[in-house]
């Protein structure tokens, strides 16, 4: 490691030497200088990795040289030492971005503490999160070849997300490519625990089950409408668990997570099965039977969400809720604007549904658009650019402006996305839906039984049977299906792009947050 250059001011620099021996022993070198201005004239001489300033010099005061300092160098951290504890004081130099604020007297370790909480922070926290994680390595490897039930798989998901994003802040991210070969091992066994128990979730009346996607208007929501507050139900399309975590300091600006539900999206964890579920409250075969109306099926060739309004217009009637509500789909920036623009004529409704589906676009986009796979090369990148769209985000001004307002706020999604990586041939007729991650139709046939889940009754799973021979193959993990014409062309184009349909934690564990506003 190399030693760090650090330039202290003070008009009293020779009594503060037994504080330079100290930290010149501790591996610093340090310049000392009397004035605001010898500072200035040093550090166009030399470069430095930190600045230590006294506020009250004669001549240039601190906070005066702090402002040339950042007018000409702005990425260098500076800290300000001062005798006075005035409020003003302080709030000039935080605002002047500061690095840190230090009160006389001063003692050795005081300083020692300053310097490696700016010079050496991600070297520390680097050494720290890579041990802790090694410790932890084991836990998780234990649990997951346990027989865990649904409540702990999402502990055990949601521990592991904790690490990816940990990981994520660290210098070298050594311990990334081991967290991604133990989710791969943990995602195996959690697709072998949702074969061998989600039919029975779906069917056993008296069984334990998590809550799912057609439970969460009737359990998480409906019962919210008794508070006689006005109830706004964010859906955003697409996004995980670890997208939340990243969302979520944000948030918490303006609310209190009071309470956080994670669930399990129905299969095929798509827009048209696990989404139309939320808003109908029903699983998939029941709305093709009870909504023939308005259900489109697979060889439709109408959007397959285009229903969602009425969907859960008639779930509130069937559970005898009669009140005002609004549904909106947010695809563009100018639909968030005029939601915003509206934001008093939705405070009069008892219920408000609104859907951000820049998520879902991101992922599309990535797959067709050479440049967003270049700006989103791996999970990291991804998840930046989700924070970079948020912070810029119409849903972002919306919950301040709610912030404000006595409501109960909701934000969840309908599914998750998985990045493929393992290309699977499949072969089924013209018929065949076109989702990467799960197939529907008549004479399906994969060359690898092995790596997906087959259902030839449909029935069990409550999804619709269009056909006397149709079954459903779910891709798990990271798999993807191809067809065999022209199959290298499309493993190429498809293996490493965001896709969902199937079953794995990240496209199945997914959050739902009950938010209420601190002010």
């Amino acid at each position: 490691m190399r030693n760090y250059e650090i330039l202290w001011a003070d008009d009293e620099i020779d009594l503060l030497k037994p504080h330079i021996l100290f930290l010149n022993n501790k591996g610093y070198n340090v310049t000392g200088v009397n004035s605001g201005s010898d500072a200035l004239d040093e550090m166009k001489k030399s470069v430095f990795d930190v600045v230590f300033l006294d506020e009250n010099m004669p001549g240039l005061t601190g906070l005066e040289t702090l402002a040339e300092i950042k007018t000409h160098h702005p990425n260098v951290p500076v800290v300000m030492i001062t005798k006075s504890e005035e409020e003003h004081i302080m709030e000039e130099a935080i605002g002047a971005k500061i690095a840190d604020y230090l009160i006389k007297p001063l003692n050795p370790n005081q300083i020692l503490l300053s310097v490696k909480k700016i010079l050496d922070n991600k070297r520390l926290v680097t050494e720290k999160t890579n041990m802790s994680y090694q410790q932890d390595f084991r836990n998780i490897s234990s649990a997951v070849n346990e027989n865990l039930d649904f409540q702990e798989w999402i502990d055990v998901y949601k521990k592991m997300v904790y690490w990816e994003l940990e990981i994520d802040d660290t210098e070298e991210r050594a311990m990334a490519e081991v967290l991604n070969m133990q989710k791969d091992e943990a995602n195996s066994e959690f697709c072998d625990f949702i074969t061998a128990n989600y039919a029975s979730w779906l069917n056993d009346p008296n069984g334990e089950k998590p809550l799912l996607s057609h439970r969460i208007m009737r359990e998480q929501v409906f019962p919210l409408l008794e508070e006689k507050k006005p109830v706004f139900f964010f859906l955003i399309d697409n996004l995980r668990y670890d997208q939340w975590e990243i969302l979520e300091p944000i948030i918490s600006e303006y609310y209190n997570v009071e309470k956080e539900v994670p669930f399990y999206a129905t299969l095929p964890t798509t827009t048209a099965y696990s989404r139309n579920s939320i808003f109908s409250g029903m699983l998939p075969d029941e709305m093709a039977k009870k909504h023939s109306d308005i259900w489109i099926s697979e060889d439709g060739e109408e959007g397959k969400n285009m229903q969602e309004e009425e969907f859960l217009r008639r779930n509130l009637k069937r559970n005898n809720h009669d009140i005002s509500f609004s549904y909106h789909k947010i695809l563009q920036k100018q639909q968030g604007r005029q939601l915003v623009t509206n934001i008093n004529n939705l405070l009069n409704n008892d219920l408000n549904a609104v859907v951000y589906n820049f998520i879902d676009v991101l992922s599309h986009a990535r797959t067709d658009m050479k440049m967003i796979r270049e700006l989103a090369p791996d999970e990291p990148a991804y998840r930046s650019l989700t924070l970079s769209w948020f912070k810029h985000s119409t849903l972002l001004e919306l919950l301040q402006i709610l912030s404000q307002k006595d409501v109960k706020v909701i934000i969840t999604t309908d599914h998750g996305t998985i990045r493929v990586k393992r290309p699977y041939k499949i072969v089924g007729d013209k018929k065949t839906n076109t989702n990467l991650r799960y197939k529907v139709g008549k004479n399906l046939n994969v060359d690898n039984t092995e790596g997906v889940f087959i259902c030839r009754n449909p029935e069990e799973l409550h999804l619709p049977k269009e056909n006397v021979s149709s079954s459903y193959i779910f891709g798990m993990k990271d798999d993807f299906f191809v067809y065999p014409n022209n199959y290298n062309h499309f493993v190429n184009y498809y293996k490493d792009t965001f896709q969902h349909g199937g079953i794995s934690m990240e496209e199945m564990i997914v959050p739902l947050i009950h938010l209420t506003p601190k002010s």
